[in-house]
């Protein structure tokens, strides 16, 4: 037993100073992005923006709107799609007609299942009725602000781009649950993607906060139809695009999305989705996302150890740095005044983090608004039911 301790004792020692060059690694990717310099020259060409909906929210109507007060010198397009038009969601599209009458709105009824994403095939189906070739996409949920159209559309001055994306924070409707998936959107989640971006030389993937692209661009990857079975769709736009030899850039321009109150099932679920959805997308970068998890590991090792005193120094340091991270990404890059708020919560969020990695590979199945799946290489096939 004296043996195996020390064995835990120096394993979760090493992964916790893994962990603690993870956060050096991500405040530097983090002070990188803030300070690019990015410069648009004007560029503002015809834009379509689609948005699939489905049902409606507390905030849906307030980030239709905001689509509509874009300081933005070209010419501009709304096109809605949704399933059917029983759904809630027409309704507000009407209402948005009446308020905004100088717009350009349509709405476009997608009635083929093509595929399981039910997303992407409603996409699909609007991306005809678009009428200009650069197209941007995003949740129906999204709200974004007057610039948004000029600093997501702006890096397309560069013809090499086929691909522009843009960072998130979500605003959490009550709940602890809520709370803690916001607090990890914008302090874990986040700081991942610009390690990402500050490691691999650029951002090779997508976030399905914004997608903004070209026709040219979607052909040449096969079209909205080559995702119509992707979990990770955003994500694997972007790849794809990368792929092809097409630039994709990560937007100065932050947005901010809807995060539900969540029973503890159906936090569990969604957790175990985004979880299982990177395992199958990034298999080498997702098992190396275990050393990330500082404190947890930092915990371990004060346990393992005794609570001696080098263990307490090394869980202070862990601690220190992890705060550090948190407030540079979430509320220096992101602006999530909710960070400050819950910044307490951080030490049970990370522990459920890592207990979500750890049940990620268990098994492979999702469950997705209310539908069982079983992921194979980022496609989706329906688990029937016993």
């Amino acid at each position: 037993m004296d043996t195996f301790a020390l064995i835990v004792e120096i394993a979760a020692a090493l992964l916790t100073l893994g962990g603690v060059a993870y956060g050096l690694i991500a405040l530097v990717a983090a002070r990188g992005f803030e300070r690019q310099k990015i410069t648009t020259n004007g560029y503002a060409p015809a834009v379509s923006i689609l948005k699939p909906v489905k049902g409606v929210d507390a905030r849906l109507y307030a980030g239709f709107e905001s689509h509509c007060k874009q300081e933005y010198a070209g010419e501009m397009e709304l096109v809605f799609g949704v399933s059917s038009l029983e759904d809630e969601a027409v309704a507000q599209v009407a209402r948005l007609r009446v308020e905004f009458p100088q717009m350009n709105i349509r709405l476009v009824e997608c009635p083929l299942r093509l595929g399981a994403n039910g997303k992407v095939s409603n996409l699909a189906q609007m991306l005809p009725h678009a009428k200009f070739e650069h197209v941007v996409v995003n949740d129906a949920d999204i709200a974004v602000s007057p610039k948004y159209l000029q600093r997501v559309i702006g890096p397309f001055a560069n013809e090499k781009n086929g691909l522009v994306t843009a960072p998130y924070f979500g605003v959490a409707h009550g709940g602890l649950w809520s709370r803690l998936e916001a607090l990890g959107i914008a302090t874990d989640f986040m700081a991942g993607v610009l390690t990402a971006r500050k490691l691999e030389g650029g951002i090779k993937f997508g976030l399905g906060s914004t997608l903004a692209t070209t026709k040219s661009a979607l052909a040449a990857i096969g079209g909205f139809e080559a995702l119509v079975d992707q979990l990770a769709d955003d994500y694997e736009m972007g790849v794809r695009m990368s792929r092809a030899g097409f630039g994709v850039e990560l937007a100065h321009e932050v947005v901010v999305t809807t995060v539900p109150k969540y029973s503890l099932r159906g936090f569990c679920e969604h957790q175990l989705r985004w979880a299982r959805s990177t395992r199958d997308s990034r298999r080498a970068g997702y098992a190396g996302l275990g050393v990330t998890y500082v404190l947890p590991w930092a915990m371990l090792t004060v346990i393992s150890s005794g609570c001696s005193l080098w263990s307490i120094s090394l869980l202070s340091v862990a601690l220190l740095l992890r705060v550090a991270v948190a407030l540079n990404v979430g509320v220096g890059v992101l602006r999530d005044g909710q960070v400050l708020r819950d910044l307490w919560l951080i030490p049970l969020r990370d522990c459920f983090a890592m207990f979500f990695w750890v049940w990620s590979y268990a098994s492979d199945v999702v469950v997705w608004r209310g539908e069982r799946f079983r992921l194979k290489r980022g496609m989706l096939e329906a688990v029937k039911s016993d």
